[in-house]
């Protein structure tokens, strides 16, 4: 492995006032301190798992294209009729609860920032997937490969992210068979987080697994998580051959998919949503169950992506009473099973960084945050449905992941926290302002926003009358001029670089 990246320095607060501000000591990871939030009674939770049973027995999973799973699933036991799959009730629970790590670690080439994924574990990873960028010079446009790359030197920056995703953005101006390699790379380059790799095809699948092994060692991948693959289901009830091959290749590879149904209630699933929680519930079950027929004992995550949509336009909407229902509820299903979740963070449908992206975005984040998600994607930079990676958003975006981890943080009640030296001081009727308690946690005791402006009219006028998304400007950019790529040894980069340039070499470009 490589040698542990030097410590990056904090970007300086983009404010209207200069003052000093301790080094941000961040974790790897959060440890979930808050209980989750139990919406349903064991009697509800029950009548769930039972319709995604009764759905598997009746209706089934279709795999198309992949005629090793339906091999699998045969020689599982399950009744194999075409493509279509059909389950004994409780036989995909079975094989979930035999094999399936209940948390397991995916290592960092910086073994400093490893994260657990389970349990009490929380992990923050940007967004993932969208076709275009936006910010206030340059609009709403394509990604590009430097998109990309500020993408991931700003996740390697931010001390509130981490992960280092995946498709932070699609880089069109790259050829679609080629642009993974440049991608896994990037991740790999600028930053020393973790990662995701490509799912698109199989083979891009195991181009990813490689470049891995290349940095990681071929026996250490082997036993151990390092990459992740972000696995969709064609909802409703199909693994397309490209997902399932992709899913198969991370798991027999020890490296895991993250199984996520992608319904939107009343086109992919149901309209109402306990039909929708049920079908997302079996979906995801069958997922984690088929990597644990690849590879027994691979890791997983049960995910999920589940939202409503307006009835009167047929568009996706975000931040509604009835996906955080369903987090909830999907939350409860995925700790019954004893296995790692993922939900969606930051999610809205606002076309910029404005009050709508604002509210829906943290009511969007706050029921996966309470269901007890482990690995939160999209939790930075997401707007319009997914279709764009919002620079102002992203830079907005962390700024609330790091009030969000002192809330997992949960409260703490030492003597210090307590105060009575404080008590003793300040004599009744007098304040607490220049005690010694005071000057002792002044610049601990409350998360210091980095874009909100608590300053008065007159001095909020007199700086600039600078709205949220102006100051999350100069927060990016303050970000990305901070930045420096953490050491990699140049042999390993050598290796990396041959491997692409082979395989590129190798085929002819394609763009679709």
């Amino acid at each position: 492995m490589t040698q542990p990246a030097e410590s990056s320095p904090q970007p300086g607060r983009q404010r209207n006032r200069s003052r000093t501000r301790p080094a941000i000591a961040a974790p790897a990871f959060l440890r979930r301190e808050i209980p989750t939030y139990e919406l349903l009674q064991p009697d509800g939770l029950a009548r769930l798992h039972a319709q995604a049973e009764e759905i598997l027995a009746e209706i089934g999973v279709e795999f198309r294209g992949d005629d090793e799973a339906l091999e699998l699933w045969r020689r599982a036991g399950a009744r194999v009729e075409g493509v279509r799959v059909r389950f004994e009730k409780g036989h995909v629970e079975e094989v979930i609860r035999k094999s399936t790590p209940k948390t397991f670690t995916q290592h960092a080439r910086d073994p400093k920032h490893s994260v657990e994924i389970g349990g009490n574990a929380v992990v923050f990873a940007p967004a993932y997937g969208s076709p275009f960028v936006y910010d206030r010079d340059n609009g709403r446009r394509y990604g590009s490969l430097e998109d990309f790359r500020n993408f991931v030197k700003m996740a390697w920056m931010s001390p509130w992210l981490h992960h280092s995703g995946g498709t932070v953005c699609e880089p069109v101006d790259i050829p679609v068979n080629k642009r993974h390699l440049d991608m896994v790379y990037a991740h790999m380059k600028h930053s020393a987080k973790p990662f995701m790799g490509s799912v698109t095809a199989p083979e891009r699948a195991e181009d990813s697994i490689e470049m891995c092994r290349i940095l990681f060692g071929a026996d250490f991948v082997d036993q151990n998580c390092v990459i992740l693959g972000n696995i969709n289901t064609n909802s409703p009830l199909i693994f397309d051959g490209v997902m399932s091959k992709a899913l198969r290749t991370y798991a027999a590879a020890n490296q895991a998919a993250v199984v996520v149904p992608f319904i939107l209630g009343g086109a992919m699933g149901p309209v109402t949503t306990a039909g929708a929680i049920a079908q997302a519930h079996a979906e995801a079950m069958v997922g984690v169950a088929l990597t644990q027929l690849q590879r027994p004992g691979a890791p997983v995550i049960y995910g999920n992506f589940l939202s409503s949509m307006s009835l009167r336009s047929g568009a996706p909407t975000f931040g509604m009473p009835e996906p955080a229902l369903a987090y909830l509820a999907i939350g409860q299903l995925a700790q019954w099973l004893g296995v790692p979740l993922r939900c969606g963070g930051a999610l809205t449908a606002s076309k910029v960084a404005d009050a709508q992206a604002a509210q829906e975005s943290a009511d969007s984040l706050w029921p996966a945050l309470m269901g007890g998600a482990n690995f939160i994607l999209h939790a930075a930079g997401w707007l319009e449905g997914g279709l764009v990676m919002g620079y102002e958003k992203f830079a907005l975006d962390c700024d609330h992941l790091g009030m969000m981890h002192k809330l997992l943080g949960g409260l703490n009640l030492d003597a210090n926290q307590m105060a009575m030296d404080a008590f003793r001081e300040v004599e009744p009727g007098k304040h607490f302002l220049g005690c010694a308690h005071t000057m002792a946690n002044y610049q601990t005791a409350f998360y210091d926003a980095d874009l909100a402006d608590n300053d008065s009219f007159e001095q909020w006028r007199d700086a600039g009358s600078r709205p949220a998304d102006l100051r999350a400007d100069a927060r990016w950019k303050a970000l990305l001029k901070s930045h420096s790529d953490p050491a990699l040894a140049p042999a390993l980069d050598e290796a990396l670089l041959d491997f692409m340039n082979r395989k590129k070499q190798s085929m002819a470009d394609a763009w679709y």
